[in-house]
């Protein structure tokens, strides 16, 4: 290929500070959405924070790798933008509504994160001090119509409100959430950008020239580089079957079509893509099989090139990747051939704080094949039991793994789960949960919250494709004309449990009173009948109680305590 290129690892910090980017007219408009923004939002928050806490981080060697940017030095001296632009003007909204945030606020080491914010969205004089009428990244993309918006956000600190823009979308998106993690997390505010700003690395390719710049961009996402895991392990198989001849061939072409539609129906990672989950999915099976203990993280795209992808030189491997993601697929329709007790556990495990479950539920099945329903079911509540007390007790997202490789061998072989090094004394593990803050922004909040709502089997599911949110018995609009002696108590368990999106909206902000028709349905004078909620406790506590007060939380929250203290003793994980 002709023309040079450099490529050197960076932080975000550097790159922006440095950087004059343009983003060019030929290239598409911003089109992050909430998803994408969320999953990146909440992957820095775990990666600043490890365990939750501000102390387990070292400044000087944690990395996130957050993936390449490729562009050249045009004749202005511009940096244009040939791959990667939006990530870069994501991570602008968010710095931009970090910068906002911090200006209204007092906080230990403000103007050092003011300015090292600053420095990454306007260009500076040589004291450094910025100038908020010029950018470091401008875009003249010839189909942005929403392009002033996106500069008016990193001039002002505000979007127009309801603009319909993606740039106007994800900035309030990023101040809400900032806002959140402000309020539940003031102690963490001042670092979690300056951690982002310099532990978090891109890979800059810088290209000498347009041509080469396309050249490489067209090779990375057409030709030469596959964009995936299994792009890369989809080669090796069509390899494989293409020996047996062209029928061979053909009929694997149309299985992978097939697996891959079941994989972007029921599967949605964090990252990478569905097929990759997949893969991820059967390598837990492999190393159990394999006898590993070590919980040390794999990359999977090392693990299966081992002895030039022999796994993947098999049959049995294609077959068992089928077998499994159509195992999925009958759990997402909730098939008959599952218990309507097992699919409740199932259910649950849906809001576990910790995805690792989906692993060894696919290598429990791939051990047992047929499966035993009072076994899969005891096994559902063990690990169900597990990973929210870990949640509560430890809450680290690699160590969770280690209690399950010491299990593999249990798992295989269909002997109960033991998890005898992690037992813990009842005392206190009660202490623990009753210091637990159980915030919004804490995935075992609602974790507890589903466990609590479908713990009893003769709680139904709802309807599939059903939205359900966090529902504050005890309003929040009405704690503000008639505040709770404990102001805590209005974020207590005792005051949440998941109600339909439709109910919720139209039970928001209501007294108890007012609330129990929408929880019991009704028929508003003239208008369609308002269904029920599916929740059988609410419909309960609507049936039997003209108020919801706070002694109400109080003895519903020790209700979930103490339920769940005694879930815990049922699978024998306290002593």
């Amino acid at each position: 290929m002709a023309g040079q290129l450099n490529a050197e690892q960076k932080n975000i910090g550097e790159i922006f500070m440095k950087a004059n980017f343009l983003v060019p007219d030929y290239q598409r408009s911003y089109s992050w959405e909430r998803e994408q923004c969320e999953i990146l939002w909440e992957d820095l928050k775990v990666f600043a924070f490890p365990n939750d806490t501000i102390n387990d981080f070292d400044a000087k060697t944690d990395r996130y790798f957050m993936g390449t940017i490729l562009t050249y030095r045009n004749a202005f001296r511009q940096d244009e933008i040939i791959d990667g632009q939006q990530r870069l003007i994501t991570f602008l909204l968010m710095l931009r509504a970090f910068y906002q945030a911090a200006e209204k606020i007092e906080f230990p080491n403000k103007e050092s994160v003011l300015s090292s914010i600053g420095q990454c969205i306007w260009n500076t004089d040589e004291f450094r001090n910025v100038d908020k009428t010029s950018l470091k990244l401008n875009s003249e993309v010839a189909s942005d119509e929403d392009v002033a918006e996106f500069k008016k956000i990193l001039a002002t600190g505000e979007a127009t409100e309801k603009n319909p823009s993606n740039y106007a979308i994800n900035y309030r998106l990023f101040q809400r959430w900032i806002e959140e993690f402000k309020n539940d997390r003031p102690e963490f505010f001042s670092y979690l950008p300056m951690r982002i700003l310099n532990n978090c690395i891109l890979l800059p390719i810088e290209a000498d020239n347009q041509n080469t710049a396309l050249r490489i961009f067209t090779t990375l996402n057409d030709r030469g580089m596959p964009l995936s895991d299994s792009d890369i392990f989809k080669a090796q198989f069509y390899k494989f079957f293409s020996r047996d001849g062209k029928q061979s061939k053909e009929l694997f072409v149309k299985r992978w079509k097939d697996l891959e539609e079941l994989c972007n129906k029921n599967f949605h990672p964090r990252r990478g893509t569905p097929v990759d989950d997949l893969f991820m999915r059967y390598m837990y099976y492999l190393l159990a099989k394999s006898g590993t203990k070590n919980d040390t993280f794999v990359d999977m795209r090392d693990y299966y090139e081992k002895n030039n992808y022999a796994v993947l030189q098999s049959k049995k491997t294609f077959e068992d990747l089928l077998t499994l993601v159509e195992f999925w697929d009958e759990i997402s329709k909730r098939d008959e051939k599952f218990s309507p007790r097992v699919l409740n556990r199932l259910y649950i495990l849906n809001y576990a704080p910790y995805g690792i479950w989906v692993y060894i539920v696919s290598l429990y099945f791939l051990s047992n094949r047929e499966l035993d329903d009072e076994k899969f079911y005891n096994f559902l509540n063990k690990i169900t039991a597990m990973l929210f007390m870990h949640a509560i007790t430890n809450p680290g997202t690699h160590s969770i793994r280690r209690p399950f490789f010491i299990e593999f061998g249990n798992i295989l072989n269909g002997r109960p789960l033991e998890f005898n090094q992690f037992k813990m004394p009842e005392e206190i593990f009660r202490e623990r949960l009753k210091h637990t803050k159980f915030s919004r922004s804490r995935p075992i909040t609602r974790s507890m919250i589903a466990w609590f709502t479908f713990r009893d089997n003769a709680q139904e599911l709802p309807p599939l494709g059903t939205i359900l949110e966090v529902e504050h018995i005890y309003a929040r609009k009405r704690n503000d004309f008639e505040p709770l002696e404990n102001p805590d108590a209005l974020e207590f368990l005792g005051n949440k449990t998941l109600l339909e999106k439709g109910i919720n909206i139209r039970a928001a902000d209501y007294r108890f009173e007012d609330k129990k028709k929408y929880y019991l349905g009704w028929q508003p004078k003239g208008k369609k009948y308002q269904p029920a909620t599916f929740n059988l406790e609410l419909r309960n506590l609507a049936e039997t109680h003209d108020d919801f007060t706070e002694d109400d939380i109080n003895e519903r929250n020790e209700k979930i305590f103490n339920a769940f203290i005694e879930y815990l003793r049922e699978n024998n994980l306290l002593i």
